[in-house]
């Protein structure tokens, strides 16, 4: 939503006014126009006194009364001073049309305006209460509009700033989360690195260096809102690798990641990781065969992410993890694509694997 103060809207706000009172100070032309003669302009300014009041009730409440007086929640000064407005308007309309110009004189009595025409009918001069009440009602509708105009533009203002706080609310909790989501991803991986020091020295420092290239990804690309999915893969793909340092003969691990490379689609960063952690927390035995899958796929609307994995789940012993990781896709995903996602994972009748999908639409 743009802000109510752009100049665009403010623009279009000026030239509505602008338009909308041409148009009714331009009525009297039109009404004393019937035949092709010239405007008679001194006329004209006897029927401007009616467009006149109209202008200033309507810019009285508009910008001073309306604003401290409703929106102050004021009502009954509100309602008593347009009443009085209304009957000083009414009364100075009377004045100006009845003093300063010579009008027909106008009685509650109807009086022939021409001779009687055969088969009878005459013409009647209406009770000038008529157009006093006419009047009086017209400025109860010129102040019920500017009414309606001051309210919904300050329902849209309102509107406007809750949408905003909304978002900042939003983004401030992303932030939040991807503050968290470092540290967590950071101290699985030195969980692993210290596993290794303890059997493969070499291995250990192999896995120092790539995880130098992760953070990288993860200290820069992770501040950005969203980053390309060719990007994201390939921060993926090393992490795989790093994980595979550590993996006994007995555990396979298999990849399918049907992407581009130079895939521009844009992912929120880090989405997947938590996903691909738990596999490799819960998916791997030191005895029994294990087997991890992870798969990525990319249409037109849609980016899917498949995980299967064995079930081994961690004794309560085990601290490689807290399960932070997948409270915290969860959130992402309803802050980020709210909507627009479907995540579905549970375990397999028999309970030995395990399998997570999400499907993001883009």
């Amino acid at each position: 939503m743009k802000p109510l103060d752009s100049p665009r809207i403010r623009f279009a706000e000026i030239l509505t006014h602008i338009i909308g009172w041409g148009i009714i100070f331009g009525f009297p032309i039109f009404f004393m126009n019937k035949g092709n003669g010239p405007t008679n302009w001194f006329d004209y300014l006897r029927h401007i006194g009616v467009p006149v009041s109209f202008f200033i009730l309507f810019y009285l409440n508009y910008f001073i009364i309306i604003p401290r007086l409703l929106f102050a929640q004021r009502i009954k000064e509100y309602m008593v001073i347009n009443i009085v407005l209304i009957l000083l308007m009414s009364c100075v309309l009377y004045f100006w049309q009845s003093v300063f110009f010579f009008e027909p004189p106008m009685i509650d009595k109807p009086i022939p305006s021409k001779p009687p025409r055969p088969g009878g009918g005459s013409g009647y001069f209406p009770p000038r209460s008529i157009f006093v009440m006419r009047d009086m009602l017209s400025m109860v509708l010129t102040v019920a509009l500017a009414t309606a105009i001051k309210l919904v533009g300050r329902w849209s203002q309102i509107e406007n700033e809750k949408n905003q706080a909304e978002k900042n609310r939003t983004e401030a909790e992303l932030k939040n989360l991807r503050s968290q989501l470092n540290p967590h991803f950071l101290l699985n991986t030195l969980n692993n690195i210290y596993a290794l020091i303890a059997f493969d020295t070499d291995k250990a420092q192999q896995a120092v260096q790539e995880l130098s290239r992760l953070l990288r990804h993860v200290l820069y690309d992770n501040q950005q809102p969203f980053v390309s999915l060719g990007k994201e893969m390939d921060f993926i793909r090393n992490y795989i690798e790093l994980m595979r340092i550590r993996l006994s003969t007995n555990v396979t691990v298999q990849t399918q990641i049907n992407i581009s490379p130079d895939s521009r689609t844009q992912i929120a960063p880090l989405i997947f990781i938590s996903l691909i952690e738990n596999a490799f927390k819960h998916g791997i035995s030191p005895t029994e065969p294990s087997l991890i899958f992870i798969g990525f796929s990319e249409s037109e609307h849609q980016v899917e992410c498949v995980i299967t994995n064995s079930n081994f789940p961690k004794s309560n012993g085990d601290k490689s993890g807290s399960g932070i990781g997948l409270h915290q896709v969860k959130k992402r995903l309803e802050l980020l694509y709210p909507g627009k996602h479907s995540w579905k994972c549970g375990l397999s009748e028999d309970g030995k694997t395990y399998t997570s999908q999400l499907i993001i639409e883009i």
